[in-house]
C-alpha cells in the first residue's frame, strides 16, 4: 500500500505515544513473531515494533521483509522502532479513510 506523504505525517502523529507491542530479538523473524505482528496488525492497524539486537542495516533488511510478507507499510524507521501500517477492511472505525 502507497501512502501519501500527508498520510505518513498523521500516522507519524498517531503513532507517537504508542509502545512497541512486538520485539524482534536476537532470533530474528521467526514464524511466530510473524503471527504476532499480523494479527497484532489485524487488531490496532497501527504498530510499533521494536527491532532488538541488530545493526542499522539488519534493522532495515528486518522491517523490509516485515512489510512485504505482511503486505504493511512501513511508515517510519527511527532507531531500533519500526512504525508499521495496515488497513483492516473488516474493521469499522478505521485509522485512515
Amino acid at each position: 500500500m502507497s501512502l501519501t506523504s500527508a498520510q505518513i505525517r498523521e500516522l507519524k502523529k498517531l503513532a507517537h505515544p504508542l509502545k512497541p507491542v512486538v520485539i524482534v530479538g536476537q532470533h530474528g523473524l521467526s514464524e511466530g513473531v510473524m503471527a504476532e505482528i499480523d494479527s497484532t496488525l489485524d487488531t490496532h492497524e497501527l504498530i510499533k515494533v521494536k527491532l532488538a539486537g541488530a545493526d542499522k542495516a539488519d534493522r532495515e533488511t528486518l522491517s523490509r521483509e516485515i512489510v512485504e510478507r505482511l503486505s504493511a507499510s512501513l511508515v517510519q524507521l527511527i532507531g531500533r522502532v519500526a512504525i508499521l501500517y495496515r488497513p483492516n477492511p473488516k474493521k469499522k472505525k478505521r485509522i485512515l479513510v
